[in-house]
């Protein structure tokens, strides 16, 4: 029996790791990864950071590289790995779980393997967990190779042929830059909506983050005015020119993608029938059904407050925009987890056979 099992080893359950250790508490981490920072190793490969080192600090060790270095995700993986050795955080790697159910004694939490039991549990699985892709894409040809953003590493996964990128996020654009720029003979259509607003990373001679922290932006709250606002808007795409990106001689823009059957697939301006490759850059979808008896939201989340769970002595943390636009941001998750770890504490006055002492260690950011 543990006091509190961690589901997730990302950089939120890394956040909230350290909280508890500080605090003496006796945890488990449990990851279905066989390695820490697995979920970064598989993103594309030319991925980078749009935030700066200064921005990118997880509680108690700063990020190992120079301020204003763009980390890689190699270099985010590198961080977890030392972080969990410099802490010596207890995790179960190769861990599925697959249930979370509540139980007299505290919570169930069933695994491919085994069961553990544990008084607490904090859930930091992240908030993307299932791939979407259009249900058209069932109707296409066999023969058209199709990749989700998920599982796109980089333009040597395509076969010869025209390609087709959609999604109009930063992972769409970014994905429609890199293949465009791979092969200039290779014909690039994009579909998604071209109106999306465009922000450099950088703003006469400071960083776009340092800009938001001056502003007020990042701490801005989802229940204040200003954060309903901001939640609201479609998210802007950063560091990249869309209007040169969309006018290379090899770059067409088809509008949204409206159906598809065979080898034909129906655009608002135009139907592609030489399409060879599609990269599927359309999102993810929340999935908490593994987690027994919670209520969720509209989009799917468990309804929380500031992490805090409907559910006695279950907790979250790592999810979008779960109290500011930083709560699922590498350098943003410490804020929600200082947060916790107080409210934790709380409870755990009033529970003697929980063993957690507050100490006064350093925490960067």
């Amino acid at each position: 029996m543990f006091d509190y099992i961690i589901v997730g080893a990302g950089q939120a359950g890394l956040a909230m790791a350290y909280q508890l250790k500080q605090s003496n508490a006796n945890f488990l981490m449990l990851d279905s990864a066989d390695e820490i920072g697995a979920s970064w190793l598989k993103r594309w490969d030319s991925l980078k950071l749009f935030t700066p080192t200064e921005f990118n600090h997880l509680p108690g060790m700063a990020f190992p590289a120079i301020k204003g270095h763009y980390p890689d995700k190699f270099d985010v993986a590198n961080y977890f790995k030392a972080y969990v050795k410099l802490f010596e955080l207890p995790i179960k790697l190769a861990t599925t779980v697959t249930k979370v159910i509540k139980s007299n004694q505290g919570f169930e939490v069933q695994c491919t393997e085994k069961s553990y039991q544990c008084k607490k549990i904090i859930i930091a699985s992240g908030p993307f967990h299932k791939p979407f892709i259009p249900p058209c894409h069932k109707l296409l040809s066999p023969s058209i190779n199709q990749i989700h953003s998920r599982d796109y590493r980089n333009p040597e996964q395509l076969i010869s042929g025209d390609t087709l990128v959609v999604g109009a996020g930063d992972s769409g654009f970014q994905i429609l830059q890199e293949v465009a720029k791979h092969d200039a003979n290779r014909e690039v259509f994009f579909s998604g909506s071209t109106n999306a607003l465009t922000i450099p990373q950088e703003f006469l001679g400071k960083t776009l983050w340092w800009w938001f922290k001056l502003l007020g932006v990042l701490s801005v709250n989802k229940y204040s005015w200003l954060g309903k606002k901001i939640k609201q808007k479609m998210q802007p795409v950063i560091g990249i020119d869309i209007k040169s990106l969309l006018s290379k001689s090899n770059v067409t823009a088809v509008g949204h993608t409206l159906g598809a059957n065979e080898n034909n697939i129906r655009c608002q301006h135009k139907t592609l029938s030489s399409i060879k490759n599609i990269i599927w850059s359309t999102g993810f979808r929340a999935d908490f059904s593994w987690i027994d008896g919670i209520a969720l939201d509209k989009q799917g989340y468990p309804v929380n407050y500031r992490g805090v769970s409907t559910t006695k002595d279950m907790y979250f943390i790592g999810l979008p925009w779960m109290y500011t636009r930083g709560s699922a941001t590498l350098g943003g998750v410490h804020k929600d987890a200082a947060y916790l770890i107080n409210i934790i504490r709380e409870d755990a006055v009033n529970s003697a056979d929980l063993i957690i002492e507050p100490q006064s260690l350093p925490a960067v950011g």
